[in-house]
């Protein structure tokens, strides 16, 4: 190829270049022509190489968020903090434990530290309680444990009023529909069973997984449940059939976690090997949340898009969820006399104002944390520099 001609193919290579300049390198000749759109100089007589102009274009600008801070500890439980659920008021919340028991707390007294915080001790699991949630539109609360059990506590009367029979093995997730009567249990069993809350009757039960169900979303708009497993993958389930609509297989650690905001249609996924983002509507994949190397055992969004992720090890990460900017890694601090293994988180939920946030812990304590209200934009500022680096970096990768 002469010169002339090589500037030619240059030239129109620039000209159908979309989000980079197309530009020939590395080439012995002299000869040089001025590319007819970008207006740079493009030498003659080498091989095409596309230059990515877009990296700073699509770096999200993450939002402010001021950092938080541990307020209160509450020592109660007798072991392991696994389970937690706030009522629809926001005036109690309540916690599961390897104490096999259920022990109601008054959220505001809880906050400073009141020994009058704990309501009532509900006992009646023979095993850790590993789920825990209240019903919207009755006096109900649905428990889970590893004895196989599903009750129904009435809490006017604190007693058990129904029991759900027919797991084969440890429930580890429970999720209440947002707006019909439904009950979904997930476990050891590798299915999640869709109960009707009133008639006690399994509805279906939703097979296809290859380990133990761990997590579990249920909306109102199709897909209503989502699960994840300990098989590493992700199913969206159609409620009305019974069957499985699509099965996300991106992570390649076992699925422990899943939170969704109420603000979109999205949910976020934990594993060992990062967060992910995706589209509630059909489970297109959206962005890697990337930084935090532990066990992911809880996810908590609140309103204001503040992500919490809690690990294993104590861990403790805070994102933007829109963003996927980590503005925050801290580590619980497991309580005197603890050993020092005894750091690991186990839930986590926000309270229903965002304002508040509780863990549930390895060391038996359940921690209350807060905003610092002291924290601003300059004292407190978001590392751009940092942020930007990370982004580019993650543009460029091949996967």
């Amino acid at each position: 190829m002469n010169g002339t001609a090589a500037a030619a193919a240059a030239s129109s290579a620039t000209s159908t270049g979309v989000g980079g300049a197309i530009v020939l390198a590395g080439g012995s000749a002299a000869s040089t022509s001025t590319s007819s759109t970008t207006g740079k100089k493009v030498q003659s007589g080498g091989i095409l190489v596309k230059r990515s102009d877009s990296n700073t274009s699509n770096i999200p600008t993450p939002k402010w968020h001021a950092p938080w801070k541990l307020s209160t500890v509450i020592s109660s439980h007798l072991g392991w903090v696994r389970s937690i659920a706030f009522d629809p008021t926001n005036t109690l919340f309540a916690t599961g434990g390897g104490d096999r028991v259920i022990k109601i707390f008054d959220l505001a007294k809880a906050c400073v530290a009141a020994p009058d915080a704990l309501k009532i001790t509900l006992t009646g699991h023979i095993s850790p309680v590993r789920g825990l949630a209240f019903s919207e539109r009755h006096p109900y609360l649905f428990s889970a444990g590893e004895d196989k059990m599903v009750k129904c506590w009435d809490l006017e009367t604190n007693q058990v009023i129904r029991h759900y029979h027919g797991h084969l093995s440890g429930i580890f997730a429970l999720e209440l529909h947002p707006t019909l009567d439904l009950l979904v249990t997930g476990g050891r069993d590798a299915v999640a069973r869709v109960w009707d809350m009133r008639t006690k009757h399994q509805v279906h039960c939703l097979t296809g997984h290859d380990n133990t169900v761990g997590a579990i979303l249920a909306k109102g708009t199709d897909p209503q449940i989502v699960t994840g497993s300990y098989d590493s993958t992700i199913k969206l389930w159609d409620l009305a059939a019974g069957k499985c609509m699509t099965t996300l297989t991106h992570h390649k650690k076992s699925v422990r976690a899943l939170a969704q905001p109420s603000f979109e249609n999205t949910f976020l996924s934990g594993a060992a090997d990062n967060l992910k983002k995706w589209v509630g509507s059909d489970g297109r994949f959206i962005k890697n949340f990337t930084g935090h190397k532990a066990v992911i055992n809880a996810l908590a969004i609140n309103d204001d898009g503040v992500v919490l992720s809690a690990a294993d090890d104590g861990t403790m990460n805070f994102w933007d969820y829109h963003s996927g900017h980590c503005f925050q890694t801290s580590a619980t601090v497991a309580q005197p006399g603890s050993l020092d293994a005894e750091n690991g988180i186990f839930a986590s939920e926000f309270d229903l104002t965002g304002t508040r946030l509780i863990t549930c812990e390895a060391d038996k304590t359940i921690k209350i944390w807060k905003e610092d209200e002291r924290a601003s934009e300059l004292s407190h500022p978001i590392d751009m520099v940092r942020w930007r680096k990370k982004c580019i970096a993650e543009s460029k990768r091949r996967y």
